[in-house]
């Protein structure tokens, strides 16, 4: 009986830009955009998309190459999340088809909270091949940019996105990172004073309009949906 799979004719590569600043786009991430047939976005147009504006200053070259398209509606409708990731697998699979290599662009690195883990799960379904190319994570460029540890001997690292519930995650012992709080900002700060928690934040990491705050009473409830806030214990700060 033939494999129903086909033999994947070209490769799928999930590129890591890193959390802004193009400087941190790793050795192999810059390799790879060169090499590349296609440019991957998740967008559908490359004017807003940080992940495309922070590889295009490190690679300006990719501005001349054949550009992918693909829509991620930020939507909790499971309906049109899965028709979504759908379309944007059939477009890609045209192309590997036709033997072009892919680099698809995602913000930090593509295992840590990215859209392009949608896009693999469907493309190696369908039997093409994949490749992650690791980038610098959100959380070690902010805490880089405090020039601060996340984690020493055997404390403990939590990394918790912005939809988890705050109070059990700040019920966890060691280091919290809370990724991505956006909208929330203004509860998480007031639930942050409420426990006498020690947090410092970094908005836009490596970015325009970045923002280092070092204390929980500063955080602005302004604060843009690329916040990240660090929260430990008041005596590990010392």
């Amino acid at each position: 009986m033939e494999d129903s799979k086909r033999e994947p004719a070209g490769i799928l590569y999930g590129v890591g830009t890193g959390p802004g600043d193009p400087e941190l786009l790793t050795l192999k991430a810059v390799r790879i955009l060169r090499e590349a047939d296609v440019i991957g976005i998740p967008s559908t147009k490359k004017e807003g998309c940080k992940a495309w504006q922070i590889a295009v200053q490190a690679v300006p070259e990719i501005e001349k190459k054949e550009t992918l398209f693909v829509s991620f509606p930020m939507s909790r409708d499971p309906a049109v999340l899965e028709r979504a990731h759908q379309e944007g697998a059939m477009q890609t699979a045209k192309l590997l088809d036709q033997g072009k290599s892919i680099a698809f662009l995602t913000l930090g690195d593509p295992s840590v909270y990215s859209t392009y883990c949608y896009l693999q799960k469907q493309i190696q379904n369908m039997g093409y091949g994949t490749v992650m190319v690791s980038g610098v994570p959100s959380f070690c460029a902010a805490a880089a940019r405090l020039g601060i540890s996340l984690g020493e001997q055997g404390e403990a690292l939590h990394i918790l996105p912005g939809s988890y519930p705050l109070e059990a995650g700040l019920g966890f012992s060691g280091t919290r990172v809370l990724m991505k709080s956006g909208k929330q900002i203004g509860a998480v700060k007031e639930r942050l004073l409420a426990e006498n928690c020690s947090s410092k934040m970094v908005e836009n990491c490596g970015m325009p309009g970045e923002r280092v705050i070092r204390r929980t009473e500063d955080i602005p409830e302004d604060a843009g949906y690329y916040s990240l806030i660090i929260v430990k214990d008041k005596e590990k700060w010392d």
